[in-house]
């Protein structure tokens, strides 16, 4: 077995085996949701599937809402940076402070900017609305308490607003990021309470952002 690190979870850092490990355990947590929903999953049914022993998920896993949880943030970690041309990403700003709504200078028209953030929000939601299980599993967990799940959703939501920023350019004052935030919160816990789909989401959410980045 290789000694190199090659993951860092939650918890501690992994070796390539305890990697290929909790990988075994995302992917029967995806099919065990697909099977059963969020309400009939456990850690214990998932690490069956996965052929791993329920002691030994639990030393990577506390519950299923860190298990859900960690699904949601690999999937977010693969995507791609998000493409910015060389002219607004010239000008991207360091996160400003609370005070400071300036953001640079602007870029000589918000389309691009506009295009780029309608993009970003578009991928995040739909990295689970093919299937509405794993987007709902996903949006309650990610609501839960345990201090793993609140590790892991202080990661999202920091990739998230990184994506935001970078797609903003030069546009990305903090007022901005705060309401495209909120836009992208609300909108998942709209789905998650089954008022409209994550498919739709997706649209509403392209809509706001063309009222906030101007």
């Amino acid at each position: 077995m290789s000694g190199k690190l090659v993951a860092e979870p939650t918890r501690r850092r992994l070796t390539e085996r305890q990697a290929d490990t909790v990988r075994r355990l995302t992917e029967a947590a995806v099919e065990e949701i697909r099977d059963t929903g969020f309400d009939g999953l456990t850690v214990r049914n998932v690490a069956r599937r996965a052929g791993v022993a329920p002691a030994t998920a639990y030393t990577y896993f506390a519950s299923k809402n860190h298990l859900v949880t960690e699904v949601f943030w690999r999937r977010l970690s693969a995507l791609p940076p998000v493409d910015v041309p060389a002219e607004a990403a010239a000008d991207t700003p360091a996160e400003p402070s609370a005070g400071d709504s300036s953001g640079g200078s602007p870029e000589p028209s918000a389309a691009g900017a506009r295009e780029r953030v309608v993009a970003v929000l578009r991928e995040i939601t739909l990295l689970v609305s093919d299937e509405p299980r794993l987007a709902a599993a996903c949006t309650t967990a990610m609501l839960g308490t345990d201090p793993d799940v609140q590790e892991l959703r202080a990661r999202i939501g920091l990739a998230i607003r990184r994506r935001l920023r970078a797609a903003l350019g030069s546009r990305a004052d903090h007022r901005t990021l705060n309401a495209l935030e909120f836009a992208y919160a609300g909108a998942l816990l709209h789905a998650g309470m089954g008022y409209t789909s994550y498919g739709e989401m997706a649209d509403r959410l392209a809509d706001i952002a063309e009222l906030i980045v101007r």
